[in-house]
């Protein structure tokens, strides 16, 4: 990859995805299933790029949604609406109004505040809402307390009980329709017995609610497959996939898979250039044109990015990589050993294709970076870079005349 030539058409930073990669993994773990119906509902909070989408949308990849705008995008993209569910704890009735009237496969539930919610709107709208629940099996992901979903401490699912006694109310329920049951312990799991864990208590809750007449289609195991940001063994998928199936014997259900991290985070690096080096007596600074406005995991979870200088050589020593914004906690990596660098060098810091561009902000004014994509050998943009007119163009109309 010549990246110096990139820079000269493009300018750092940017964003740039291996398309390719993102196609390999996907069809990988679609094959780890292939001995029972499955359908990935790729969860588009890693990357929602539209034509990231569109590309998934064409390996009939279905999408998990957590928002009216990402349902929204994934229809943009010729997403066929049964190939769409939408989950999340804190839905508006506005929102919920707007999936229904999309008729999209169906809305994961939370609590029974959010059911009744659901009940009243679509019988407002004398529509019957396909659900399913998400169940808190109150299992230990032992991954990162910032993205542990499975425990009762977390504000995600509803317990056992609670999940029985809400299919028993849908069941019954003009305007509601159980066709699935949800769960999703936690992101970036390296171990995965958890997973099997949880599939094994909900399946229980599966059989349980079969033998009361409630037959469920959909069985759904959420995300959360971890990648090697440092090196460490990913998951083998066959394992992963035995794990469930085996806890489904007797069963007739599509197995739903929420994979986003696992399919984006290795595709993405985030090129950007040396601006200078700044040495203190404790310290040596690489200052760079990117910032945690950029990527904000490094800041948000002390999260490990390869980082690499593809065109630097000399003698390895200890420096933390920062950006220009005005916190201590903008930084890529700190006491990192690479060698001295000096303005202009490129610098590539890796794994960052989930969570990277969608965590993006203004912050500053620092207007969004632009999106490239590698397919068949070919490097397109996918996302301008904004523009200082972008970031005002909602305030301007305000201003007063001087």
């Amino acid at each position: 990859m010549d990246y110096i030539k990139l820079k000269e058409e493009f300018k750092t930073p940017f964003y740039l995805y291996d398309f390719d990669l993102i196609k390999s993994r996907f069809l990988e773990l679609k094959s780890a299933f292939k001995a029972r119906k499955s359908q990935i509902f790729y969860a588009m909070k890693a990357n929602s790029n539209l034509s990231l989408l569109q590309m998934l949308a064409r390996l009939d990849s279905g999408f998990d949604c957590v928002s009216i705008g990402e349902v929204k995008r994934a229809l943009r993209v010729g997403a066929k609406p049964y190939k769409i569910i939408f989950s999340g704890v804190g839905k508006s009735e506005e929102e919920l109004e707007q999936a229904l009237k999309f008729d999209i496969l169906y809305i994961n539930l939370e609590s029974e505040e959010e059911m009744l919610l659901l009940e009243s709107v679509a019988k407002r709208l004398e529509l019957k809402a396909r659900i399913s629940i998400r169940v808190n099996p109150n299992v230990d992901a032992k991954t990162h307390p910032y993205i542990s979903t499975g425990l009762n401490e977390n504000k995600f699912g509803v317990e056992l009980d609670v999940a029985r006694k809400m299919y028993l109310y849908a069941a019954k329920s003009e305007f509601l329709e159980p066709v699935g049951v949800h769960f999703h312990i936690g992101s970036q799991l390296l171990d995965i017995s958890p997973i099997h864990e949880a599939a094994l208590i909900v399946a229980k809750l599966l059989r349980e609610l079969k033998a009361l007449k409630i037959e469920l289609k959909f069985f759904d195991v959420g995300g959360g497959l971890g990648v090697g940001y440092e090196g460490e063994e990913e998951p083998c998928l066959y394992d992963y996939a035995q794990g469930i199936l085996e806890n489904l014997s007797g069963l007739d259900v599509t197995i739903g898979l929420e994979p986003g991290r696992f399919l984006v985070a290795q595709s993405g690096m985030l090129v950007c250039s040396v601006l200078y080096e700044k040495i203190t007596p404790k310290k040596r600074f690489m200052v760079v044109d990117a910032a945690m406005n950029d990527l904000i995991r490094p800041s948000l979870y002390n999260a490990y990015h390869e980082i690499v200088l593809p065109y630097t050589k000399g003698e390895l020593s200890s420096c933390d990589v920062v950006g220009g914004i005005c916190e201590s906690g903008d930084f890529f990596a700190k006491d990192r050993r690479l060698a001295k660098s000096k303005s202009g060098d490129i610098v590539l810091i890796k794994e960052a294709g989930a969570y990277g561009f969608t965590m993006s902000s203004n912050y500053n004014t620092r207007p969004r970076i632009c999106e490239l994509a590698l397919e068949n050998g070919i490097i397109k943009m996918v996302r301008k870079r904004e523009k200082f007119e972008d970031l005002i163009a909602l305030e301007e109309e305000f201003l007063k005349d001087s």
